[in-house]
């Protein structure tokens, strides 16, 4: 990261969270027995945002779910205006959010520079909705050239009462328009902000451009755990241990953020090869979390034994097994509306991916894969989408220790499961 992405002013003061709870429809409380149905936890409740940008043509974004910023950025010597309404931030009528950038000032708008030579358009949660924690996520594709600089970022809600960098940053997507393989992830914090944010960049192999085609830029955000990802791809994880000594700023709400910025320290203004107008186009924007206070429990199987990680250890490849229940975070999980089922801050995970029966499962950081996908019926099979196949306690075995694999469903006790709350 080159520059600071801190606000032209303190726009967001009294933010509060908006909590949309939603049942926990993957795996639910069930009551014991065989024959029993998985039914929804009555107070497994998930914290999420979705906007799907339904609606029809030219109409603006949603009010409940956004607000629209304006003026100009001083801070990071961008070029545009951001413009009110719909005419720089509309839906197409065919699911997407356009964010238009357009070489022109109809409206006489002045900038730092002067009479300002762009629009475009910056949109944001604050005072709407606000996450501490969970998989959030945005389908989109950007735009291209020199001077463009669109991005899908975070600020902590106590922006108006620290300030910037204090607040916090997590940048999830920025991308310049002079490199149009690469995108970069990045925190801003006290002591790491502007160009001395930590961060990683991720570059599409072959030399595609990401303004070919959309992709899907995600971070999986637990405590003390940042991780990054590209179309389910994990490009870098992020923990108090990467700041050297400096203050993590991270386990607090933070609300939501998409621009389409044109110029600035960092990407340079646009020049004569740049073609006008250019378009971010957002497919949707997602946030689930279900690692909230309340929403993690037992899951039991087979003679009432829980599903466990492995001596309580948060290392990637950490086997997942069932252990006489004990109540210790080792068998707190968490489940998402993502269709993740989640301990100590890491996620349920098919080991290499795997199909084939006999395939061990494990605790691995959440990245977005469908080897991270589950889905429960009403049978209480708990199964990987990917495989097809269902979570299964080895040797149909309840003894501490039996290891938990994928194997064909077959009905089978030692394939139920229930989840308590």
């Amino acid at each position: 990261m080159h520059s600071s992405r801190s606000p032209r002013r303190p726009l967001f003061t009294a933010v509060t969270a908006l909590a949309l709870a939603v049942a926990a429809a993957a795996l639910g409380l069930g009551p014991t027995g065989p024959a029993a149905a998985v039914e929804p936890a009555a107070g497994a409740a998930a914290v999420t945002f979705s906007d799907d940008f339904d609606g029809a043509a030219g109409r603006p974004v949603d009010s409940s779910r956004w607000q629209i910023e304006t003026g100009d950025n001083v801070n990071n010597h961008e070029r545009q205006y951001y413009t009110a309404g719909s005419n720089n931030a509309a839906l197409d009528g065919q699911g997407h959010l356009v964010i238009t950038a357009r070489k022109e000032n109809p409206g006489n708008y002045q900038c730092w520079y002067g009479r300002c030579e762009y629009t475009s358009a910056r949109l944001n949660t604050a005072g709407k909705f606000t996450t501490r924690y969970g998989h959030v996520e945005a389908r989109m594709k950007v735009p291209r050239g020199q001077g463009m600089w669109p991005a899908f970022w975070m600020l902590g809600e106590d922006l108006g009462q620290v300030g910037w960098p204090a607040s916090g940053e997590i940048d999830i997507m920025e991308n310049v328009g002079f490199e149009p393989s690469t995108v970069h992830g990045t925190l801003h914090g006290p002591g790491y902000s502007g160009a001395g944010g930590i961060g990683a960049g991720y570059t599409l192999p072959g030399g595609q451009a990401f303004a070919d085609a959309f992709h899907t830029f995600a971070v999986d955000w637990s405590p003390g755990r940042i991780t990054w990802s590209v179309d389910g791809t994990v490009y870098q994880t992020r923990t108090p241990a990467d700041l050297g000594g400096r203050a993590w700023v991270f386990d607090k709400p933070f609300f939501l953020i998409l621009n389409l910025a044109v110029g600035g320290y960092w990407p340079g203004d646009p020049d004569g090869s740049t073609a006008f107008p250019q378009q971010l186009v957002v497919d949707h924007v997602r946030v689930t979390t279900s690692d909230g206070p309340g929403a993690a429990g037992p899951i039991t199987g087979i003679g009432g034994a829980c599903v466990d990680v492995a001596g309580a250890n948060t290392a990637n490849g950490t086997p997942v097994q069932l252990y006489g229940c004990n109540g210790t975070g080792a068998q707190q999980w968490t489940v998402g509306t993502d269709g993740t089922v989640r301990a100590l801050g890491k996620c349920l995970d098919v080991t290499s991916a795997g199909t084939a029966d006999g395939t061990p499962v494990q605790l691995w950081d959440c990245n977005g894969t469908a080897a991270q996908r589950w889905t429960a019926n009403a049978a209480r099979d708990i199964v990987n989408p990917q495989s097809g196949k269902c979570l299964d306690a080895t040797g149909n075995s309840s003894a501490n220790g039996t290891r938990l694999q994928i194997w064909t469903c077959t009905g089978a006790a030692n394939q139920k499961w229930t989840v308590t709350r």
